[in-house]
């Protein structure tokens, strides 16, 4: 069978044997969507679970009063939506692109109909998901507790992973970076501000460019402070 899509280099595949990709690269349905295309909405049956292969999504739910939060922005290679398929259950937030972006469509019938011919698949993935979700779990933990430069500094370097590059583009328009980090905008510049002068970063309109990696993971740890 010959492969259409590079599925090892989406991370919840990777490890995965190439027989087990070739059955993931069989069921895949490609999706060419524009910015600000709705992908699926809070509640709505999960039928399914998505992967990007070039753009960007943004996870967010609404508050009753419109008030928009935002959970998560995923990247190429990155899964979004596999949650609730393997629980059987219906997605728990909204998804929404930020560009045109191009994703990769697995059914949750037909991944359920793989899964069943080949169990070993579906144990390889529960182990790659778990990981997943420690770090998961770490970078929600380091964006909760820690003081707002440690925030940022593990938001910027959470972006230097994703996007594979020191020089990064920013996923949001600094009033909802602001808001994802938990502080106010006036806030987010001054730190933005002082990291610059201080030789960490080096900001440039929608990019940031990361200098001094190094002190940044110290002040994300909280072993240095800005």
């Amino acid at each position: 069978m010959k492969k259409t899509h590079n599925l090892g280099q989406i991370n919840l595949f990777a490890g995965l044997s190439e027989s087990q990709l070739e059955k993931l690269d069989s069921i895949a349905i490609p999706r060419k969507l524009i910015r600000g295309e709705q992908i699926f909405l809070m509640g709505q049956e999960a039928s399914g679970f998505y992967s990007v292969e070039d753009g960007r999504v943004k996870i967010y739910r609404e508050s009753l009063s419109g008030k928009e939060q935002i959970i998560h922005i995923f990247g190429g290679g990155e899964i979004f939506g596999e949650v609730p398929v393997f629980q059987g259950t219906s997605y728990p937030a909204s998804a929404v692109t930020l560009e045109d972006s191009t994703v990769l469509y697995f059914s949750r019938e037909r991944f359920e109909r793989i899964i069943k011919e080949d169990p070993g698949l579906a144990m390889s993935m529960l182990a790659l998901l778990s990981g997943r979700l420690r770090q998961m779990v770490n970078q929600v933990a380091a964006l909760s507790l820690e003081e707002v430069p440690g925030r940022l500094a593990s938001y910027l370097l959470l972006l230097k992973t994703t996007q594979k590059s020191n020089i990064l583009e920013l996923d949001l328009q600094k009033g909802q970076i602001a808001a994802y980090l938990g502080t106010i905008q006036e806030t987010l510049s001054r730190i933005f501000k002082k990291m610059s002068e201080q030789g960490l970063i080096k900001v440039d309109k929608k990019t940031v460019e990361i200098i001094d990696e190094a002190s940044l993971e110290l002040i994300a740890s909280g072993e240095e402070q800005l």
